[in-house]
């Protein structure tokens, strides 16, 4: 096997070694009220989940779900005929509101505490 073959083949194996380092949806289900709860992650008007704090785990958490979020969005704009803004706005008004109190909301670029 020639050096080339040898790089080749390694690069691959780490190319389809990295999807098993994301963490998969439904990990990132069980984790979210966790998160939330201790303050990692909040909902922002967009619509989508965000970070509070520089932890791995909340960006990871808040990648996946967000993803899921996104697909949704999507479907749902293109089913009714209408900018995934809108659906987006909507939807992130309603996390908003559904928020618990004591977990974070985003308000004018800024985390609050509900």
């Amino acid at each position: 096997m020639t050096i080339y073959q040898r790089i080749a083949a390694l690069l691959l194996t780490m190319s389809l070694s990295i999807p098993a380092f994301a963490m998969s949806l439904d990990e990132a289900k069980n984790a979210l009220d966790s998160a939330k709860s201790q303050g990692l992650l909040g909902e922002t008007p967009s619509g989508y989940l965000a970070p509070v704090t520089s932890d791995a785990r909340a960006r990871d958490i808040a990648e996946a779900i967000n993803d899921a979020r996104r697909e949704a969005y999507t479907d749902i704009a293109q089913k009714n005929g209408i900018a995934v803004s809108k659906v987006e706005a909507v939807a992130g008004q309603k996390a908003v509101e559904k928020t618990a109190a004591g977990q974070y909301i985003e308000i004018d670029g800024r985390w609050v505490q509900k």
